[in-house]
């Protein structure tokens, strides 16, 4: 009986130590940056293990001082119903389900807000365990956060190219110039590269990312422009 009972107060304050701790941190980063992010760390430490240069270049912009056709590139391209649901869209999920059905390349369901949580609280890879605290973080942010700040922490934490994370550091090394400045047809071609940003260079695009970034610009046409204050 008495292991019994020590098993059960452990189960007890771990369960508040969790729910507390993570409730805790999506609040603050409700208000504060996000300096950096595990991926981040995790990027770094792989390079060291494999003898490369770590590179990590991550600058942090409110979402005022990014072009307005960011926003509405990244939810073109990645989550066109973004406004609309509430962290997890389960019509996407649904088409992705039917999709790779008859398809060999898997296609995602991931929102941006499920992205942002990824990126921000977790780790990558697949498992049932992750995609179920990806879930969990997903809904303690769209309660907590408003959809300019998911979108914020998205645009500034995402890996956009090789050891480049957020819009400000790929405008400036790819572009040349501040997130502010970058035109419509920059921003797609930044979001075309999104589902392999180390694969693909929004740099030097390959013909497959330009084919992407033409479907995104056309994608943009029926993207409402995106709120920037509430």
């Amino acid at each position: 009986m008495f292991v019994l009972r020590w098993l059960w107060r452990m189960i007890k304050w771990l369960t508040i130590f969790f729910f507390s701790s993570t409730i805790l941190a999506v609040v603050a980063f409700r208000f504060l940056p996000v300096p950096f992010t595990p991926y981040m760390i995790v990027r770094c430490i792989d390079q060291l293990i494999n003898g490369e240069k770590v590179v990590c270049h991550h600058e942090w912009v409110p979402l005022q001082q990014i072009a307005a056709d960011m926003p509405r590139a990244v939810m073109a391209g990645e989550d066109q119903r973004f406004l609309q649901h509430h962290g997890i869209d389960f019509k996407a999920l649904e088409e992705a389900v039917e999709y790779n059905k008859t398809h060999k390349k898997d296609r995602g369901g991931s929102t941006i807000t499920q992205q942002t949580a990824k990126n921000v609280f977790l780790w990558h890879g697949r498992s049932y365990l992750r995609k179920g605290l990806e879930a969990y973080f997903s809904i303690l942010m769209e309660l907590f956060w408003d959809k300019q700040r998911i979108m914020e922490v998205y645009l500034n934490s995402i890996e956009m190219g090789d050891g480049i994370y957020g819009v400000e550091a790929v405008a400036q090394r790819h572009f040349n110039k501040k997130a502010i400045s970058l035109t419509r047809s920059e921003c797609a071609r930044i979001a075309a590269t999104l589902p392999n940003p180390r694969k693909f260079n929004s740099k030097t695009p390959s013909a497959y990312v330009l084919k992407r970034q033409k479907w995104i610009e056309r994608q943009m046409r029926n993207i409402p422009e995106f709120p920037l204050t509430k």
